[in-house]
């Protein structure tokens, strides 16, 4: 992790928000299905939004791939999931009985082949997959230019008109540690 820091304080632009901020941490998560569920919750939602259907659907059922099988559709909706969201966990619930996904088995796999596996479930598409990357697996080199908040916060960085490969370029420079960077990107849009 010293090593993600020290590589980023060389980048004039995000200096001072890694002296702002602190040394943020990218970690694995305990429990990648849950993890999974709320990046299906959060997809195209407001923070707010995602947060409050997130713990109405932890209060309403058990968040493991048996529990969300096993759950009423209806249940589900009433926790405030859209019906194609409702789709969704249940076929994630089902991918993960069904390929026993464990850290183990996608310790084994590349951020690519991960991706790949993710994105062959109806549901999970490149901006879910890089959240799990990022925020389940902890993996330390995840740029997810598709999140609005990344745009918004290299667009406060780097000007109004930076486009997408623009930003791309641009993260390439911090490889291998554009996980850490895009921690601080999220910041920069709070600035």
């Amino acid at each position: 992790m010293a090593d993600a820091h020290d590589a980023l304080r060389t980048d004039p632009t995000l200096a001072p928000l890694l002296d702002a901020h602190g040394e943020l941490a990218v970690t694995p998560h305990d429990d990648l299905f849950e993890r999974l569920v709320v990046a299906i919750i959060r997809q195209q939602l407001s923070t707010d939004a995602a947060a409050t259907i997130r713990e109405r659907v932890f209060d309403a059922v058990d968040v493991t791939p048996a529990g969300i099988a096993a759950a009423d559709p209806a249940v589900l909706r009433d926790a405030g999931l859209s019906r194609q969201k409702t789709d969704y966990v249940t076929n994630v619930a089902a991918a993960f009985r069904e390929h026993d996904y464990t850290r183990a088995r996608f310790a084994e796999l590349s951020d690519a082949a991960v991706r790949e596996e993710l994105t062959a479930i109806t549901g999970v598409g490149d901006w879910t997959a890089s959240m799990f990357l990022l925020f389940a697996l902890g993996r330390a080199d995840v740029f997810p230019v598709g999140d609005l908040g990344i745009r918004t916060g290299m667009q406060a960085l780097y000007g109004a008109d930076t486009t997408r490969a623009e930003m791309r370029e641009i993260a390439d420079s911090w490889r291998p540690y554009r996980s850490y960077a895009s921690l601080y990107v999220w910041r920069a849009q709070d600035a």
